[in-house]
């Protein structure tokens, strides 16, 4: 999959209700893609502004709805930043998406459910000439791994998670700014549809059928190795998630890394959506990871990366990274909040 905007391109990016904690494609294309983001909808925060609740990124304007937003620019396409449980197409969006065709924007989506699939939709985009982006279609060539990841000239690291939404593509897409900044020549490896939105290309692991799930991430590893030295994979779901476990295995046993990268939330004692499952101590799922990668290709936990959002205070912070370093037993930090250079110092 590859998008056919250009990085400076203009967008909207629609997260109602859900702007900015539960809007995590959103919040990423804010803070990690090329584009202008002109607007962003949310009909419950209609008359704020982004940086009122992600004060690190570049400001917008938070509008109800598409037609509000086309008052404030005359943006390239409407990006759809939710990604719920299920990828579902929520109909209350529908007037935003008519908006945005009929207005001439392009409309990408990470969702399950494809806009090139809906009637409506597809009448109207070829009626005025725009195109229909469902990131999370996969290519139609995909084929079963060979088991040939590790042949790749580049180190290869993985981020893992005890969950979702632990902040595997934001650790992921930090290492790959810092290691740039130190001069090597990093590679990010996006598997879903928020990394794919910022990197314009990958192909959606969660979509893929799964005998070709591992054949697709070690296509991507031996495509992108020639050109970098270092390639970071982002991670989905968990090894432990009652719903997407089986996206977790085929990235470790097709991506075949030489180090994982492990995340986790502060405080998150349950999986998120499945409550009554509880999530077991980080020294079981780093011990998980490594034993199921044994026999395919040995990895280490070579480092744990920390969201620590829910704490206000810094001090507070640093001392829940320390207790988790210690319970991975290796280097640990939050790497939005103190950046990724301690990450970087242990895989380097």
């Amino acid at each position: 999959m590859s998008l056919p905007l250009d990085p400076d391109d203009s967008v909207v990016v629609l997260a109602h209700e859900q702007f900015p904690d539960r809007a995590k494609t959103a919040v990423g294309v804010l803070r990690y893609a090329e584009y202008d983001v002109t607007a962003v909808l949310d009909r419950d925060r209609a008359g704020e502004s982004v940086g009122d609740h992600v004060p690190d990124v570049p400001d917008a304007p938070i509008v109800e709805s598409m037609d509000a937003a086309l008052g404030v620019a005359d943006p390239d396409a409407l990006v759809i930043g939710i990604a719920p449980i299920g990828g579902g197409f929520d109909e209350s969006w529908r007037p935003d998406v008519r908006a945005a065709i009929e207005a001439g924007c392009d409309v990408i989506a990470g969702l399950h459910y494809f806009l090139e699939d809906d009637a409506e939709f597809a009448a109207l985009a070829a009626d005025h000439g725009v195109d229909l982006i469902d990131v999370r279609r996969p290519p139609d060539d995909l084929t079963v791994s060979e088991g040939r990841a590790r042949e790749a000239d580049a180190d290869v690291v993985l981020t893992v998670g005890t969950d979702c939404s632990t902040g595997k593509m934001t650790t992921t897409l930090e290492l790959v700014a810092a290691a740039r900044a130190r001069g090597v020549d990093a590679g990010f490896v996006p598997t879903g549809q928020t990394g794919i939105m910022i990197a314009g290309w990958g192909v959606p692991i969660d979509r893929t059928i799964s005998d070709f799930a591992a054949g697709a991430v070690e296509r991507m590893i031996l495509d992108a190795a020639p050109d970098h030295d270092v390639l970071f994979v982002e991670g989905q779901g968990s090894i432990l998630h009652p719903a997407y476990s089986g996206v977790t295995c085929s990235l470790l046993h097709g991506a075949m890394p030489d180090a994982l990268v492990v995340t986790h939330s502060a405080g998150r004692e349950a999986i998120h959506g499945y409550e009554s499952f509880p999530i077991p101590p980080v020294e079981t799922h780093a011990d998980l990871y490594t034993d199921l990668a044994e026999p395919v290709a040995p990895t280490t936990v070579a480092a744990g990366a920390l969201d620590t959002r829910t704490f206000e205070d810094d001090a507070a912070a640093r001392e829940a990274v320390d207790a988790y370093a210690d319970a991975l037993d290796a280097p640990a930090t939050d790497p939005v909040r103190f950046d990724a250079d301690e990450l970087l110092d242990a895989l380097l």
